[in-house]
């Protein structure tokens, strides 16, 4: 992560509620159509809102949203039980994860992008396996993607975390952590991870697990809570024809989306470039749509979600079996048309 990111991150952590708190407060019933408050993790691939809002793609389609960056998930999950946000993002795997339960707040709805490379454990060059972590200390921020995939690939190898020493650390912290000689490797998440290669060179640092090896388990999913989707349905299919407009501007424009990019994240462009390239796909229309499919048949996501859900209860990062079939809603998508895009 650049540093600039990290005081957005801390900023996010301590501002974030407490504006949407008030925020809610001055909300009215006649908002609550065209009205979306977002909370979020800071992940590059969160960027097609921004862009949307840039472009004044979501101000044409009638909805006003509002996005800040949270990445405290007791926050977040706060903030959508009480009802003060109608939006949140994350990873599949993160969405599981303790304590949501079958009466938890918040539905899947659409996908926004798949981490390729984006998510990973940071070793030394002497640590070229994840056999020789055994009884050394990984620094990792608890239900992070990373995380999971360092448990898949402990798996391959008969070995789970309890064979590690683990220190919890805020991925924010990835650079300063990463130059203590002590900690044999660092889970975490771009761009913090390039970060740590560039600004840690003596300690010859190189991916040891990365999600381009895993394509398809870290999936960044867009999570509405139901009472609002239900009362407002076309505001949420409002919002993903923006994200698809915006994801295909990143195709056809890719250096302004990048330029308008940047500024959200306190990158230069070439930063903010550099975290996402090798690092993940944004979803558009038509890969959003194979993850979907429609009422009736779903799409490859459904079963995603199962896989990862497994993982999951098997690794102990959650505590509740899940169904896809009740946590993902397809209706919104398969309600976009290629009409709707134009």
């Amino acid at each position: 992560m650049r540093m600039a990111m990290v005081s957005r991150r801390f900023v996010g952590a301590g501002v974030a509620i407490a504006t949407w708190t008030a925020l809610s407060l001055t909300a009215t019933a006649a908002q609550a159509d065209e009205k979306i408050r977002i909370l979020c993790p800071t992940w590059s691939g969160y960027a097609p809102v921004f862009v949307a809002q840039d472009l004044g793609y979501f101000k044409k389609l009638g909805i006003d949203v509002e996005i800040k960056f949270e990445d405290e998930r007791p926050n977040v999950m706060a903030a959508m039980a009480r009802g003060d946000i109608e939006m949140d993002m994350r990873t599949v795997g993160e969405y599981q994860g303790k304590p949501r339960d079958a009466a938890t707040p918040g539905v899947i709805i659409g996908t926004i992008d798949e981490s390729l490379g984006g998510d990973g454990v940071i070793a030394p060059g002497d640590i070229t396996s994840v056999e020789q972590l055994k009884g050394k200390t990984v620094a990792s921020e608890p239900n992070i993607p990373g995380r999971l995939l360092l448990q898949l690939e402990l798996k391959k190898k008969g070995m789970t975390l309890n064979d590690l020493e683990v220190k919890q650390i805020a991925t924010a912290d990835t650079v300063a952590v990463f130059t203590d000689p002590s900690i044999a490797a660092v889970v975490s998440y771009q761009p913090n991870l390039s970060q740590a290669i560039d600004k840690v060179p003596q300690r010859k640092p190189h991916l040891l697990v990365s999600s381009a090896q895993y394509p398809g388990i870290i999936v960044d999913v867009i999570i509405a809570r139901q009472d609002d989707l239900k009362a407002n349905p076309e505001k949420y299919k409002k919002f993903m024809v923006g994200i698809f407009k915006a994801i295909e501007y990143f195709k056809t424009n890719k250096q302004d989306f990048i330029k308008l990019a940047a500024p959200h994240f306190n990158l230069s462009p070439e930063d903010f470039a550099s975290s996402i390239e090798g690092s993940l796909e944004y979803t558009g229309y038509k890969e959003t749509s194979g993850y979907f499919g429609k009422p009736g048949e779903p799409g490859s996501l459904f079963k995603i979600f199962e896989e990862v859900m497994q993982l999951n209860l098997d690794n102990g990062a959650a505590d509740h079996d899940l169904k896809a079939a009740q946590q993902i809603d397809n209706s919104i998508v398969a309600g976009v048309t290629e009409a709707d895009l134009k």
